[in-house]
C-alpha cells in the first residue's frame, strides 16, 4: 500500500514538472489595509477563493497569491512523430494530435 502512495506522489510530480504554471506571491503593502484578493496581469481584482479561466490559463486566488496553469500542453513536452502534429483549439482550450497528411484523423504520438 505504501508503494501505491509513493507512485501516486511521483506521478503528481511528473504532471507538475510538465505543466506550464506560475505562482505570484501575494504582496501586502499596507498591514492596516490588507488586500482582499489577487490582481491578475490585466489589473483585474479577484477575490480569495475564486477560480477562473482566461486565455486557456486556469487560475485561482488564495491568501498566498495567484496561481495559473496553461490548459494546453506545450508542444515541446508532447513527443510527436514526424508524420503527426499538435493542433490547438484556443476557443475550447483543447489540443489533439493529428496526421499532417490528413488533419481529420488522430495520430498516436510516439
Amino acid at each position: 500500500m505504501v508503494s501505491l502512495h509513493v507512485f501516486v506522489c511521483l506521478l503528481g510530480l511528473v504532471v507538475l514538472c510538465h505543466s506550464d504554471c506560475f505562482f505570484q506571491q501575494l504582496v501586502i503593502k499596507d498591514l492596516r489595509n490588507p488586500p482582499n484578493g489577487c490582481e491578475d496581469k490585466d489589473g483585474k481584482q479577484h477575490n480569495f477563493g475564486s477560480k477562473w479561466v482566461r486565455d486557456c490559463m486556469q487560475c485561482s486566488c488564495t491568501t498566498e497569491g495567484l496561481s495559473c496553469c496553461n490548459m494546453i500542453p506545450d508542444t515541446g513536452i508532447v513527443d510527436i512523430s514526424e508524420e503527426c502534429e499538435l493542433v490547438v483549439n484556443k476557443e475550447t482550450c483543447s489540443a489533439k494530435v493529428v496526421l499532417k497528411s490528413d488533419k481529420t484523423k488522430e495520430c498516436n504520438p510516439n
